[in-house]
């Protein structure tokens, strides 16, 4: 069983920026494939970035140059450093991984999840 515990969240700013930490459990994160979704109020949860175990990774278009996923093996932990934040981007962002090695863009087709954490940005 993994367990995945997401840390980072918070009230920021337009522009300013957040590092978000996932830190697994029960795994390593090496062998997992694993990404960033989000989900605003009342909206859908949205994939957001993604990254193989073999380190490829997979991006929205949304986020795309501003948004960057990295692991840090040795501390089995996943980071997702967010810059030039917009309001748009406030949502509770959750970290999740899957056994399969294909990255999917859907949330269903995820195994594990964490609890999620709060990203606000005010205008």
């Amino acid at each position: 069983q993994v367990q995945l515990v997401e840390s980072g969240g918070g009230l920021v700013q337009a522009g300013g920026f957040l590092r978000l930490s996932c830190v697994a459990s029960g795994r390593t994160l090496s062998s997992l494939t694993t990404a960033w979704f989000r989900q605003a109020p009342g909206k859908g949860r949205e994939y957001v970035v993604g990254i193989r175990w073999t380190g490829g990774t997979d991006t929205a278009d949304s986020v795309a140059g501003r948004f960057t996923i990295s692991r840090d093996t040795a501390k089995n932990t996943e980071y997702l450093q967010m810059n030039s934040l917009t309001p748009e981007d406030t949502a509770v962002y959750y970290c999740a991984a899957k056994q399969r090695p294909a990255i999917s863009w859907i949330w269903n087709d995820y195994d594990y999840w964490g609890q999620g954490t709060q990203v606000t940005v005010s205008s």
